[in-house]
Order: C-alpha cells, then structure tokens, then sequence
C-alpha cells in the first residue's frame, strides 16, 4: 500500500486536476537547487555512513521534536543533547520507538507529508508507521543505511540535486568544504556567509568572534575600518568555497545609513559590551546596508531571515541550547525598516537582495510592493512555519498580485533533514502547478505559457537568483 496519494495537493476538480497533473509532468524530475539550509558539510565531506534511523530522522528535525515536546515527550527522551550536559537518550530504538508510538501527532502536517515521502521514497516502505511497526520500520531503515547507496554522496546523486549550499558562521575555517573542493567526488556543495555571530552585540562571543576575524585575518578588528576589511576577507575566503550569498538572521528588518563616525562609535561600544538593546538594533541595522554595500562589490547576493523571536524559553535555552524548536514567529515591518538601506543602494540593479519573512500579513501590504517596484528586491519563498502547502498556496495567492512570478526565486528547503529535501522541493512544486492550473483555467495565465513558469519555478528561478 502507497503511503502517498499521487495527486496530492492537486485541485479536486477533475480538469483542474489534469492540468496540474501535466503541468508536475514537466518539473517532476527537474534537478534540485538548494541554495539555503542547514545540512551538515562533514556528510558530504567524510562520506560516511548515518549513525542510524533515529538520529537521521528525529534527533535533528525541529520540526518533529518540537511537536512531540508540545504533547508531552522529553527533549531528552528524544535523544537532543542538553547544552548544561545533562543526561540524554542515547539508544537509537528506544528514541524511535518514542516516535513512532505518537506519530499519529502528525496527521495533516507538512512534516507528515515529509516523512511519508521519505519512507516512501527513499526507503521504499509501502506501510504505516506506528508503534506497532515500529520495530520492523527501524530494523528496514539501519539496514538501508549499512548500504553504500545510502550514504550521503550517493544520496545526494539519487535525489537528482544539481546543487546545494549549506550555511556557516564568517569565523568558520570551511574545514569540511575543503575537503569535499579537494575530493574526487563531483557533487557541487557550496556555503554561505553566515555573519550574525560578528554583527549582533547581542549574541553571546560577540566581542571574542571578532577578535577571531581579526586573527583570520590579519586586520585589526578592534577599528572600525578593519573590522570591515575582516568582513570584505572573510567573504573572499567564503567565495573561494563556492558561496554565492550572505544569510543574516537578525530579529527584525531594520536597516540604518549612519554616518562613518557614528557607526564607528557605535561599534566602539558593541566591542566593551555597553549597547543598549537599541543600540545593538542599530548596529545590526546598519550591518545590513553595509553588507549590501559589500555585495555590490562582491557580488554576493544578500538574504534577510527577520521575524523570529528565538529561544523562546529561557529555561529551554539553559538547558538545550539555541535552535531547539522555540523560536516563534512575531510582527515584521518592512517599509520603514528598510527605508535607510533601499535610499542608499535600492536602486541597483547589480545589488541582489531576497526577503524572507515569519509574518504572512505583510505580503501583500509590504513586501510585494517592495519587490514590485525596486530593482534589487526579491521574496524568498514561505519559510519555516508557512513552508507548508497552505503556506505556499498563500505566498502565491497574496504576492502574485503585485509582484508578479519573477520578483520570487522559486523554492528552497532551508532542511536539516536531509532525506525532507526531495519530498519538500516535490510539495512545492505540485502546489505551484496546482496554483497555475487554476490561473489557466481562469483565464490569467495562457495554457502555452504555464510549462515555461512551472519549470522557472521550480528550477530556474533560484539558479538565477543566487547565481548559481
């Protein structure tokens, strides 16, 4: 029995339905592009085979122990480390065995749609999970894994993926990434600029990260200019391992153009930890319009991840560290918060900058607008809790409008899973060609004209976006 129905996510009415059917026909088996996440370098670097089911599936997926942990089940039951370095789960078939007696959690939810696709797909299962399977599921998914074809290069090759970059902080020495540029292996595995951990005052390490990128690089980060000049070296370094973007997670949208003396003022303080929480927004702010002033030089296309109130839970944070399922999403303006940074370089056709965003009501109010109108602006997809296909439905439905198919880059999966990249980027397709067969059928979109969009979006889009 298919765990999958193959036309899910396609319109129920019958020549609606063909008409996405013919039109996924035509991007089905496009290669990926995966221009941002989280994968890990090192699999791809050492090749090595994954430990087994349960750290492959649950331990790394916020998505699945975030939803556990809302119904009851332990952190530590699930096997995430603690970062206080107390006691966690270590045994594989216990941790899956937790998972599969409450996987009925998930019905309805992308991550259902996720994991089913993976068992499927990858592991070729024809039946449900459930505590009773569970056994069977884990004794079939570690065999698969013993497997040379299930290591991470052959992976790679089988989900077709063209291309796919991972992200890492700017003090990083991109240890593993050199060694997959200096193997034989002709995956293309590249990173991004990740320099949030030098650019927020807020961030614990912040003065000691720059002491690093001074040390990296050989200028003197306790000045102003050569704290710029660290960054201009960094992000050479970045690009000679492939990158073609920076990422910045920072709390909100907000862009400043300070003057050099204030700026470097403001720096000044950011280094003796005496920044206000105004303060240290500001410098983000303007850390924002300097980088795009960089990527004009460079040519690094610029991501803005704003919106997430992370970590939550401040004694979730004690106890597990950053990232563990308690960032939420918050209000986001966009107009004012990037005023300073459009006035000074919106303009510029060779300045590439892509918006993200956690809040769903400023689409149609703010960001296609933005990106309607100023050359440099582009909508990254629905991200994180809308990276669903209501979500992307909404995206569509809401930014289409005005900033029409091509002010967007098409999809990403932004994963830490690694066997979710194929069933994500296959979700995102079926309800783009779901969304366009009802333009067709409504006459907004030309029938002759909808393969041509349907393989943009699905591939041709983010190669161009982000140069790749």
């Amino acid at each position: 029995m298919a765990l999958l129905d193959e036309d899910r996510l396609f319109p129920i009415e019958g020549r609606a339905r063909d008409l996405a059917r013919a039109l996924y026909a035509e991007v089905r088996d496009l290669p990926i592009v995966s221009p941002h996440g989280h994968t890990d370098p090192r699999w791809y670097a050492l090749d090595e085979p994954f430990p087994d089911p349960a750290q492959l599936i649950v331990t790394p997926d916020h998505y699945v122990f975030r939803m556990l942990f809302s119904q009851g089940v332990p952190l530590e039951a699930l096997g995430v480390p603690r970062a206080d370095g107390g006691p966690t789960e270590t045994d594989g078939r216990a941790i899956w065995r937790l998972f599969a007696s409450h996987y009925h959690l998930f019905r309805g939810t992308p991550s259902r749609l996720w994991l089913d696709h993976s068992f499927q797909h990858v592991f070729g299962i024809d039946r449900v999970l459930s505590a009773e399977t569970a056994d069977w599921y884990y004794d079939h998914i570690a065999d698969c894994l013993a497997r040379p074809e299930f290591r991470p290069r052959a992976l790679f090759e089988r989900f077709n993926i063209e291309v796919i970059s991972t992200t890492e902080p700017a003090t990083d020495e991109l240890r593993w990434h050199g060694m997959i540029r200096d193997s034989n292996w002709g995956g293309r595995v590249i990173t991004a600029y990740r320099p949030d951990g030098v650019v927020d005052p807020e961030m614990a390490g912040f003065a000691e990260n720059v002491a690093l990128m001074g040390e990296q690089t050989g200028f003197d980060t306790a000045t102003w200019d050569g704290y710029l000049d660290a960054h201009r070296a960094r992000r050479a370094y970045f690009k000679e391992f492939g990158a073609t973007s920076s990422d910045h997670g920072h709390a909100t949208a907000r862009t400043e153009d300070l003057a050099p003396t204030e700026a470097a003022a403001l720096f000044g303080k950011a280094l003796r930890g005496a920044c206000s929480a105004e303060e240290a927004d500001a410098f983000r702010g303007h850390m924002l319009t300097e980088m795009a002033r960089m990527s004009l030089e460079d040519g690094l296309v610029l991501q803005i991840h704003p919106g997430s109130r992370r970590n939550h839970s401040d004694a979730m944070l004690a106890m597990f560290g950053r990232d563990k399922g308690f960032d939420i999403p918050g209000r986001t303006d966009y107009v004012a918060a990037l005023r300073p940074l459009l006035n000074a370089v919106g303009t510029r056709a060779d300045l590439s900058v892509i918006l993200f965003t956690l809040d769903e009501t400023s689409y149609s109010r703010e960001l296609a607008p933005l990106a309607g109108v100023y050359p440099c602006l582009k909508l990254g997809p629905p991200w994180w809790f809308h990276d669903s296909a209501e979500g992307m439905r909404r995206f569509r439905e809401m930014a289409t409008e005005t900033a029409g198919f091509y002010n967007t880059v098409g999809f990403n999966d932004d994963t830490r899973a690694f066997c979710s990249i194929p069933a994500r980027h296959d979700v995102a397709r079926r309800v783009d060609c779901a969304y366009l067969s009802t333009l067709v059928l409504s006459g907004r979109l030309d029938e002759e004209d909808a393969p041509e969009l349907a393989r943009d979006l699905a591939h041709g889009l983010a190669k161009k976006a982000y140069k790749l």
